[in-house]
């Protein structure tokens, strides 16, 4: 207890001389800067983040009655996941009208609401766009599925079958089961690489290029700050329709996912070189709005950091922010594997601002990496590269208070259509969408008392909430608001070069961050169980310093005054300047 409140003494000492060394240091060139390099950019899930109206569903009002919230914790942006019209089958992620709000989030006005509150509190909004496919009740599709000479059939795929009963070719779903539906009015196969009741749009199409371009200058009109492209790179498809291949294991045997099938290699269907094109476009509309800075996120599920590289294209003129999910997704605590990674994104992008991203609405939550014993110290870990790296920094509701993963325990709780066609290898979703975690009170403070909320609240709410965790120096809160508030406001850790050091250790990730005025940061994080020690020559960087001053370390741990005497508790963190 002594040892806390000496630590809780620190931080608070620490924390006021911040508000003035740090600020005395924040980079002078900033403001020529686009404003989404080096932001830290905050993900919510509409359904899930506050309800306004009780009636269990997360809205836009309950994100605008939040906003202080977020401001006090640092963030520059906010990624909405879909709130257009839409039958929810994908939650969202089928859209019926890419022009407006689906009443059960609110309406336009309550959007222009939010855009010009959160505005007043330097916070930007960056809208989901979803240009692979519409809802199937989306009236473009609902023309051409109408008959075989509509003037939109060919807004979609529509093929001829291999023969009675038979589709096109072995094109699978992302979510199981073939990507084609047969549609018996017409008598041909509509492709859909999701859902059956989300048809892909026809991309070689001109007009459905010019329709999907308007929607972006429909929003960016309406005052967004940025767009994260979903799905990007599966917008075109092999025009001959040739089979894909099947994967196999090391003794030729298919290789078969949770859905059954056999898995197969996906070259025909992701990441095919047209999509560069697109980008290109998009990237022209955005930047027709001079001064705006608008920002293309990309959901860049890609192979090799040669493909990530690719995205950006030539000078930004694609994605600025292509999503790194080389790094984040690792999904063990390997650090030669994370050095490796890390120093991949700082030397083979040609200098492009990295994105870096642990979780998401589509993946478990930072607890993957948990031992179930040290699990708070290794989500220290965890924020600690996510946020002292160089580059722009992606994060998801919840993951600042603790929230874990929470998947249904019975098929029958299942929300997610892909955990009802993959259970119980894939339970779905579920579990890392449920509501945001306020307060201990009824409901989480998600939504009021007697409401039946969307999803259930997890058991983990009493003790990972906002309201028991803001007040307290040592909760995983104060960790990620100390390390945002550095992100923003030291030089070196805000716009400084980095380098990995200690490349043999196979125990601690440390790193150098350096500023253009020579400015030296270390943060050394301990990936084991095991208290570690280690020490830094830096000379050969150009660093000449000896001493280090304390800016953030793990809970409890005792501060090291020179390179030569780090010493860290398992699944620690130091985070120091060299002086």
């Amino acid at each position: 207890m002594k040892a806390l409140a000496r630590w809780c003494a620190v931080v608070a000492l620490g924390a006021a001389m911040l508000g003035t060394a740090a600020l005395a240091q924040s980079p002078a060139s900033a403001s020529s800067r686009p404003w989404w390099k080096g932001a830290v950019i905050y993900e919510i899930y509409p359904r899930s983040f506050q309800d306004s109206n009780g009636d269990g569903v997360g809205d836009i009002n309950g994100i605008t009655s939040r906003l202080d919230y977020l401001k006090s914790l640092g963030v520059d942006a906010i990624w909405l996941t879909p709130i257009y019209p839409s039958p929810q089958v994908d939650f969202g992620y089928d859209i019926s009208n890419y022009d407006s709000i689906d009443p059960q989030y609110g309406t336009l006005q309550d959007f222009d609401h939010l855009v010009a509150e959160a505005k007043k509190r330097n916070i930007r909004i960056i809208m989901d766009l979803v240009l692979n496919h519409t809802s199937d009740k989306h009236p473009w599709f609902q023309e051409s599925e109408s008959s075989r000479n509509n003037p939109k059939r060919d807004w979609y795929i529509w093929r001829d079958g291999k023969g009675p009963g038979q589709p096109p070719n072995n094109w699978q779903s992302v979510f199981g089961h073939s990507a084609w539906q047969y549609d018996a009015k017409t008598k041909q196969w509509y492709y859909h690489k999701f859902y059956i009741q989300q048809p892909d749009l026809n991309w070689r199409n001109p007009a459905v290029r010019k329709a999907m371009y308007d929607v972006e200058r429909f929003w960016i009109r309406r005052g967004v700050a940025g767009f994260r492209l979903d799905a990007i790179t599966t917008l075109y498809e092999d025009p001959k329709l040739r089979d894909e291949g099947i994967v196999r294991d090391t003794s030729g045997k298919p290789v078969i996912n949770a859905f059954g099938d056999p898995k197969l290699d996906d070259t025909r269907t992701n990441n095919l070189p047209q999509i560069h094109d697109v980008l290109r476009q998009l990237r022209k509309v955005a930047d027709s709005y001079v001064g705006r800075h608008v920002v293309l996120i990309g959901e860049t599920y890609v192979s090799s950091i040669a493909d990530l590289r690719a995205m950006y294209g030539s000078h930004e003129d694609e994605l600025e922010l292509p999503m790194d999910m080389q790094v984040g997704f690792i999904n063990k605590l390997d650090v030669n594997l994370f050095r490796r990674r890390l120093n991949e994104v700082e030397t083979d992008i040609d200098g492009n601002e990295p994105l870096l991203i642990f979780d998401n609405h589509d993946n478990p939550r930072w607890d993957r990496y948990g031992d179930g014993v040290h699990n708070q110290d290794i989500g220290r870990v965890l924020a600690t590269v996510l946020f002292a790296s160089r580059g722009t920094a992606l994060f998801y509701y919840g993951d600042e208070v603790g929230m874990v993963t929470t998947p249904p325990t019975r098929k029958a709780d299942v929300r997610d259509p892909v955990g009802i066609v993959g259970w119980p290898k894939d339970k779905g979703r579920d579990g890392e969408r449920t509501p945001m975690q306020w307060s201990a009170g009824a409901n989480a403070g998600f939504s009021s008392p007697n409401a039946k909320t969307w999803l259930p609240i997890p058991p983990s709410y009493q003790t990972a909430n906002v309201a028991v965790e803001e007040d307290k120096p040592a909760s995983i809160l104060t960790w990620y608001k100390e390390l945002i508030r550095l992100k923003h406001t030291d030089a070196a850790l805000h716009t400084g070069r980095q380098v990995m050091l200690n490349v043999n250790d196979p125990n601690v990730l440390s790193w150098l961050r350096i500023a253009p005025d020579g400015e030296a940061v270390v943060v050394a994080c301990n990936f084991t169980a095991q208290p570690r020690k280690t020490s830094f020559d830096l000379e050969s960087y150009g660093v000449r310093g000896k001493q280090l001053e304390r800016l953030l370390e793990t809970p409890g741990a005792q501060a090291p005054s020179s390179l030569t005497d780090v010493e860290l508790p398992p699944f620690g963190v130091y985070v120091g300047r060299v002086k």
